[in-house]
């Protein structure tokens, strides 16, 4: 049985197709990857079968009383509330129910005999519609389901408004799964979610009955979840079925088995071209050139397999640092209040060190305390004099005004018209990626254009919190080659172990200098 069927859909957003007559069919109970690389319009789908877009031509039809959830992180939340009111509001239908019984409750104080009987058959019905869908022990559900996800540690009773934009995606993720859709709709859950609490997610969608659809470029991640794969490459869809190395191992045989056919195809070509234009003139052979001339105009040609566009990443080196690059001596972060215990700590020059722990207890904070962006609450933390860094920050608010070449042109005023666009072509940028607007590129083309910035400029250290967030797998593999490459020293926070587990000399715990209950 069929949930979601899409048939021929196509939708255009300017000059560019993003679907051409493409079909896409969800089953109950599938568990669905909608894969792709930066750019070519997985939230563009989403965003047209949740409805928020309406496709140019072609049907997408869902079947009869489905409900579905869908994690969009650019979801606002309401100013002033908690974040524990935030995930009651899951619940909102029973509160309202439980509004509705209290209002027959006080009707029964002054009611006929005849009212009193159906106050009470009411109020029995609606007690027992809340004690089936678990009214009683919401708080408990709240506190199992936040504290899994990682809200607890940020506290539920904080206002919303002073959340980070991972910790907003985690509320909206928390919020989702309690409200428990029949089928979810998931872009990128996991990338502001720790290794603890991404294997949390793991299970909960492995156990998952019902259907859902997810957009990540985590492989790991991937390949634990889904058993079916949906690909989106120049306009199409394509199905597989399998996890997602098994989509790779069908994908590369089909683009070698199309190339053979090309090659193939080709050689036929060139043939029957050079018959024809050697007999196409002789009385004797006319005949047989013109027949090779019919066969060659209905020949349908095989396409050559497009080369997928992988970034060339590559960080730009200069002289060496002093020997301690960042020293701290008992050294409190944190912003209004400490959020760490004091650090001591050293890092040498060439040393690649990661930052590993759970979110919201501190990486980021250190990062920046260590840079001089934000104060110490105590102690003091010296920066060597002869450091040149590069700061990849995991969230960054681009204007909306700015198209991609005004982001690098505003930094690098010096660069010519062809130097910004070559140096933003090289991080795997189209020409019309390169002339859009930042607000309206996908968050990984928008990662590309922000580590275009680091790119540029000559230094000997970077630091790099999160950078693996939305970028697709081809540009992981690039970056973690430049990383490799990079002649200085490298501060890394990731959550990936297959990215960081080969890049990285050294480890640090930052949960051993929390302040936060974990």
């Amino acid at each position: 049985m069929s949930v979601l069927k899409c048939t021929n859909v196509s939708f255009s957003f300017g000059n560019r197709t993003i679907l051409e007559d493409a079909s896409f069919v969800m089953q109950k109970g599938e568990h669905i990857g909608l894969i792709g690389l930066n750019g070519e319009g997985k939230t563009t789908f989403i965003k047209m079968i949740t409805g928020e877009l309406t496709p140019d031509n072609g049907k997408i039809e869902w079947a009869k009383r489905i409900t579905t959830g869908y994690l969009d992180q650019y979801t606002k939340l309401t100013p002033g509330k908690t974040i524990r009111e935030i995930l009651q509001d899951a619940f909102s239908y029973m509160y309202d129910l439980e509004r509705e019984m209290n209002e027959l409750y006080e009707k029964m104080c002054d009611c006929t005999e005849e009212e009193m009987n159906q106050y009470l058959e009411d109020t029995g019905e609606i007690q027992s519609e809340l004690e089936a869908n678990g009214f009683y022990t919401i708080d408990s559900t709240i506190e199992e389901v936040a504290n899994g996800l990682g809200l607890g540690d940020i506290g539920l009773d904080k206002d919303v408004s002073a959340l980070s934009g991972g910790q907003r995606s985690k509320v909206l993720l928390t919020k989702l799964i309690l409200q428990k859709p029949m089928i979810l709709i998931l872009d990128e859950p996991t990338n502001f979610l720790d290794e603890e609490q991404i294997n949390w997610l793991k299970d909960y969608l492995n156990n998952y009955e019902n259907a859902f659809l997810l957009v990540s470029h985590d492989v790991d991640f991937l390949n634990s979840v889904i058993n079916v794969v949906y690909h989106m490459e120049d306009g199409t869809l394509t199905r597989y079925t399998g996890n997602y190395d098994q989509y790779m191992q069908m994908y590369e045989i089909e683009r070698r088995n199309q190339n053979m056919a090309y090659e193939r195809q080709q050689k036929e070509i060139h043939k029957l071209q050079e018959y024809i234009n050697k007999n196409k003139a002789r009385v004797a052979t006319t005949d047989l050139a013109k027949s090779r001339q019919r066969k060659l105009d209905k020949m349908e040609i095989i396409d050559k397999v497009k080369e997928q566009i992988k970034p060339n990443f590559k960080f730009k080196s200069c002289g060496a640092s002093g020997k301690f690059v960042f020293t701290c001596d008992n050294l409190v972060v944190g912003y209004n209040e400490p959020l760490s215990k004091p650090i001591t700590l050293t890092i040498e020059r060439g040393e690649r060190v990661l930052f590993k722990g759970a979110n919201g207890i501190g990486k980021s904070t250190l990062l920046k305390t260590l840079l001089n962006i934000i104060p110490p609450i105590s102690g003091t933390c010296s920066m060597d004099y002869n450091i040149h860094y590069g700061y990849f920050a995991q969230e960054e608010e681009a204007s909306s005004k700015n198209t991609a070449i005004d982001e690098i042109w505003n930094m690098y005023p010096a660069m010519t018209n062809g130097e910004v666009r070559g140096a933003l072509a090289s991080c795997g940028l189209t020409k019309e990626k390169i002339e859009s607007l930042m607000m309206v590129l996908s968050g990984g083309e928008a990662a590309k254009v922000r580590l275009c910035k680091i790119m540029l400029q000559e230094c000997n250290t970077l630091i790099l919190d999160e950078p693996t967030n939305h970028l697709d797998v081809l540009a992981k593999e690039s970056l973690k080659e430049a990383i490799k490459e990079f002649k200085g020293t490298v501060i890394l926070v990731c959550h990936e172990n297959d990215f960081y587990q080969d890049l990285v000399t050294r480890i640090e715990d930052v949960s051993k200098w929390t302040l936060k209950i974990l």
